[in-house]
């Protein structure tokens, strides 16, 4: 079977910096990640050195600002970063977009004081941070959160477990959200805690059908103190914290999952140009043709998706909506594409020795993280026709 390269993306990129920094993106992921991605999934390895040559890379904090050791790239360029790196391994592409995810709180709430003591390490300075929103009886509603912050002087004490956390047990620090005051999404604060905190600790990590090479665990406040200078925004402000980095975030899995989707539209065509049946390659019946044109509209549509998405943001306008459209439709879109892949491939595609069977499975957690593609709907319903009715 010849071996065809899949052509790189042909990317609309605002600026020459932009296009080198995809430039430097595409080669660490051809040379440091894509070789090593299925060994390492497969034996459930995380790759935090990996994650280290990010940093030193200046890829880490790249939506933030360089005053604090950021990259000061549009949210456009971002994420189509992600996507380059989630198309070499997703545990990659979705680990910088929680970690992204984890320094938004601190960035967009914090004093001018947190953010210089702070943020330099956590943007450039081989940090990796987990968000700790979800627990194991509040996921989708996520204001009924039961983990406590109780005042005690200067300091807090949490106490309480979260659940689902990417990067839970090898995270340098946690953004946490505990309730502090009342029932309701009014009772709940942020925080910024070091991941060796006196208390803290992670469960076995969760054995799971795919990114079995990101550390997935119940993360355990026993009675974790902090001092109030590591409070994040105000008292009862987190819920509203959350949800402004959650609307973020949706980007970030949805450029994740078109990364998943081109990866295996590469490797389909690939086995469908080089497999060859009756004489000629199968590429050449109609049937097949048909699905991998179908497959290809779909990954274009959706980063046109979370592109139009992502310009709004940096233009400073809304764009909840959008971001709920664009995490729906790209995770549902490498949902089908990936299966698509596996039929192209036939017997092929059911085996590991080729990657399309571990995009599937990696595909699947797309529509469920940070936020369900139900819930999604919800969100865009809002939006067009106003809150249910009680």
């Amino acid at each position: 079977m010849p071996d065809r390269a899949p052509q790189p993306v042909d990317r609309q990129l605002p600026t020459d910096e932009a296009r080198d920094l995809i430039s430097l993106v595409r080669d660490i992921a051809q040379r440091e990640i894509a070789p090593k991605a299925a060994e390492e999934e497969d034996a459930g390895r995380f790759p935090r050195e990996i994650f280290t040559l990010l940093s030193e890379s200046g890829l880490l904090g790249l939506p933030y600002d360089s005053e604090y050791g950021g990259g000061d790239q549009p949210y456009e360029v971002y994420l189509q970063v992600l996507e380059e790196l989630a198309a070499a391994r997703l545990t990659v592409g979705l680990g910088v977009s929680v970690h992204s995810l984890a320094c938004h709180a601190l960035a967009n709430y914090g004093t001018k004081e947190q953010q210089v003591e702070h943020l330099p390490d956590m943007l450039g300075g081989g940090l990796l941070g987990a968000y700790c929103l979800s627990e194991p009886a509040s996921g989708s509603d996520a204001a009924s959160l039961r983990t406590k912050g109780v005042r005690d002087g200067d300091d807090w004490v949490l106490t309480g477990t979260k659940a689902w956390i990417t990067h839970g047990g090898v995270a340098d620090f946690c953004t946490v959200l505990a309730r502090t005051g009342g029932e309701g999404a009014r009772g709940i604060t942020a925080f910024l805690v070091p991941g060796d905190a006196e208390g803290l600790s992670a469960a076995v990590p969760e054995k799971k059908m795919g990114m079995k090479g990101s550390p997935t665990a119940q993360v355990h406040f026993d009675g974790v103190r902090i001092p109030d200078s590591r409070r994040l925004g105000e008292e009862g402000q987190g819920f509203a914290i959350a949800l402004s980095a959650l609307d973020s975030g949706r980007l970030g899995i949805a450029a994740c999952a078109v990364g998943v989707a081109q990866a295996a539209l590469d490797e389909a065509v690939a086995y469908a140009t080089g497999r060859e049946q009756f004489g000629r390659p199968i590429a050449d019946f109609q049937g097949l043709r048909f699905m991998l044109a179908d497959m290809a509209t779909r990954i274009e549509a959706g980063r046109s998706l979370y592109l139009t998405a992502a310009r709004l943001r940096d233009a400073g306008r809304p764009f909840a909506r959008q971001a709920a459209m664009a995490k729906l439709f790209c995770t549902d879109t490498a949902m089908q594409v990936t299966i698509d892949a596996v039929q192209v491939l036939g017997g092929y595609g059911y085996t590991a020795d080729f990657p399309v069977e571990r995009y599937m499975r990696e595909a699947k957690v797309l529509q469920i993280v940070e936020g369900t593609n139900q819930i999604q709907r919800m969100v865009i319903a809002r939006h067009l026709a106003g809150p249910e009715s009680r």
